[in-house]
């Protein structure tokens, strides 16, 4: 038994945790990644993947729609390219820094910034098709 506290809602998960927390295989969350443009885990050195806790949500989203509603990989992918727009770019988010910002920070809301644009084109791709 793990004695360790549970993570707060708000904290990222690595693959593991998420797995566990689902009752999924690790490989089928990596399968959900090629398939669903919106699952987008943040990466880090040697691959290691932290899922933001909207990622979380929309894994469990996945996950309950498939096993327990008996859709299909490409129903929900429908499902999720027609309900889920993304929602519009706050000036907050692309805010110029202030001069005591560091760097990282600086990287981290790029990072960020460029995964919710992807994010966008890929969704607008799939409508595109439907």
């Amino acid at each position: 038994m793990d004695d360790r506290p549970s993570k707060s809602a708000g904290a990222f998960r690595t693959i593991g945790e998420l797995s566990t927390e689902l009752g999924v295989p690790q490989h089928m969350l990596r399968y959900w990644e090629t398939r669903f443009p919106q699952l987008r885990p943040l990466q880090r050195a040697g691959n290691r993947r932290y899922y933001r806790p909207e990622d979380v949500a929309l894994a469990a989203q996945i996950h309950r729609l498939i096993s327990q509603e008996g859709y299909t990989i490409k129903g929900v992918q429908k499902l999720l390219a027609t309900s889920k727009r993304p929602a519009p770019l706050e000036t907050s988010t692309v805010s110029p820094a202030s001069p005591n910002t560091g760097t990282t920070e600086i990287i981290e809301r790029l990072r960020t910034l460029r995964t919710r644009l992807a994010k966008a084109i890929a969704e607008d791709d799939i409508a595109a098709r439907l």
